[in-house]
């Protein structure tokens, strides 16, 4: 029974978690195992080898961590970095905001460069750092590649140019926990040193796995780094990874089942496919937030988010009740503006186990939420400009043609 009962099934978009497949959801569904039998380490190392896909690495090693993206964070940090190293990391949002937070409670020399919320990354600060670091004083670079507090995606290729142009040393860490799976994400060529991502995004299972993968030269840092570390530390991992057995400790059996099940889904459909998916998704709901007559937080298109657009309502309207009214009379879930712009957006997530039909529906929501509190919206405005969008874009379904 749910714990607040509505009838149909509620339309789940915020920008993680989110929904989950059907054959996720039957995979899971058995029994717990012994995870030292034949059977899981034969399962995980499927896993392992098939994870490297997503990431479009061939030399990287992932890592299948029970824990959120937070944990993943300090995965990352704490096996390639040692307390008092100077890193740069940029703020543009909460989930950033929240990185930095952790990188200076482990008690990193944190160079913090900051942009407005709804801005990228500023690269050309980043550029001057760099050439002024002769000393190569500077470990690591630090990005979120998709803030989804404010709908930004930054360029990840632009980084490593950068960093390439100087001929700096500095390992590159990325949090992918909202793009990896939806948006173009390739860690090989773009000389990714750690990627990371969680479970409840675009791979649309529950949480409560954090999938780390890092480079040969990561993985050397980490014989060196002196940070503290015990549950996230590879070594462990590795040990057993030679071994055959894989586990240090217990895993999630369902949850091993359903990436197993969730990775077959990407596969299938193609994970080409998938990223030009959430491609369409993303434009369709900027066409319905442009014929609202409403602004998208983000400020420059290059910046654009296909997997969650951030909607700047009017001053007299507080963007919470918005979200509160979804839930409330539409069974509708938004995602809440935080922290900088709190009350001035509200975010519709649109990635992951999810098509065009479902996002049409929440357009329609989201009208009819807007008349609700007021906003002189046209309904059927926004759901037609994302219509005449999607019937010219969306393809046939390849395993129905």
């Amino acid at each position: 029974m749910d714990y607040v009962y509505a009838p149909g099934r509620n339309h789940l978009f915020v920008p993680g978690p989110v929904n989950i497949p059907e054959p996720v959801i039957r995979a899971m569904n058995r029994n717990n195992e012994d995870y030292r039998s034949p059977a899981v380490p034969a399962l995980t190392k499927t896993l392992l080898e098939d994870v490297k896909k997503i990431f479009k690495t061939t030399t990287g090693t992932p890592f299948l961590i029970p824990t959120t993206g937070t944990g993943a964070w300090e995965s990352a940090l704490t096996n390639t970095l040692s307390p008092g190293d100077r890193i740069v990391s940029f703020l543009i949002g909460q989930f950033s905001l929240l990185w930095i937070d952790q990188q200076q409670r482990l008690n990193f020399n944190v160079d913090v460069i900051e942009s407005e919320w709804g801005q990228g990354a500023n690269l050309d600060i980043l550029a001057s750092k760099l050439a002024a670091d002769t000393a190569h004083t500077i470990k690591a670079i630090c990005i979120v590649h998709n803030e989804t507090a404010t709908g930004v995606t930054n360029n990840l290729a632009t980084v490593r140019k950068i960093l390439d142009h100087y001929r700096h040393p500095a390992l590159f860490l990325v949090d992918g926990v909202s793009s990896i799976c939806a948006l173009d994400f390739r860690m090989d060529e773009w000389g990714v040193d750690v990627a990371l991502t969680g479970s409840q995004k675009a791979l649309s299972l529950p949480t409560g796995m954090g999938i780390v993968c890092a480079s040969p030269k990561a993985l050397e840092a980490s014989k060196s780094a002196k940070s503290v570390r015990v549950f996230f530390d590879w070594n462990d991992y590795l040990k057993f990874y030679k071994l055959g057995t894989f586990w240090p400790y217990t895993p999630s059996i369902q949850l091993l089942y359903g990436l197993r099940a969730a990775l077959d889904l990407i596969f299938e459909e193609g994970l080409e496919n998938v990223i030009e998916r959430h491609s369409r998704l993303g434009k369709a709901t900027r066409l319905a937030v442009e014929a609202w007559g409403l602004k998208n937080c983000t400020q420059k298109e290059e910046w654009f988010s296909d997997t969650v657009t951030a909607v700047v309502v009017p001053p007299y309207i507080d963007s919470s009740e918005i979200v509160r009214r979804a839930w409330k009379r539409y069974n509708l879930s938004l995602g809440l503006g935080l922290n900088k712009v709190a009350g001035k957006v509200f975010r519709i997530g649109h990635l992951g186990n999810l098509n065009e039909l479902q996002l049409l529906g929440c357009l329609a929501g989201v009208e009819m939420i807007l008349k609700d509190v007021g906003y002189p919206v046209k309904l059927g405005s926004g759901v037609a400009a994302a219509c005449a969008y999607l019937q010219n874009n969306i393809p046939l379904i390849p395993s129905r043609i």
